[in-house]
């Protein structure tokens, strides 16, 4: 039996998250440890590893919930970018990053992990956010 992901305790509701926007099976929420203010995570509801192993229904639904989220992050952001990443070796459960920038090295820079959360900035982010 495969450990659940922490996205798989987010989607379960045994973590909290900032949640951005739900459907039957996708979620995006803010990255706690943001590129940049507004990044977000977009991930299937079942946990797979790796997005290319999620089946085709499963595969398009993130792929659209990713292009709906990064034309309102853009629009709610005025920022000409939104980056889409799939990066797939943090969390062994699928996920596209969505960072909104304006500069390629705003889009570059890395976060620092082992800051604490700006719970503040989240959630204020999250209030512009959430459709």
């Amino acid at each position: 039996m495969v450990e659940d992901s922490v996205f798989t305790k987010i989607i379960k509701g045994e973590i909290p998250c900032f949640k951005v926007y739900e459907d039957e099976l996708t979620l995006a929420f803010l990255d706690i440890h943001p590129i940049q203010p507004g990044h977000v995570l977009v991930v299937p509801k079942q946990q797979v590893e790796f997005v290319w192993d999620l089946d085709d229904v499963t595969y398009q639904a993130v792929l659209a919930t990713a292009k709906k989220v990064a034309i309102h992050l853009r629009t709610v952001l005025k920022v000409p970018y939104i980056g889409e990443q799939i990066v797939g070796v943090d969390v062994p459960h699928a996920h596209v990053h969505l960072v909104p920038f304006s500069t390629v090295d705003e889009f570059r820079r890395q976060p620092d992990m082992s800051a604490e959360p700006n719970f503040a900035e989240l959630n204020e982010m999250v209030t512009k956010l959430a459709f």
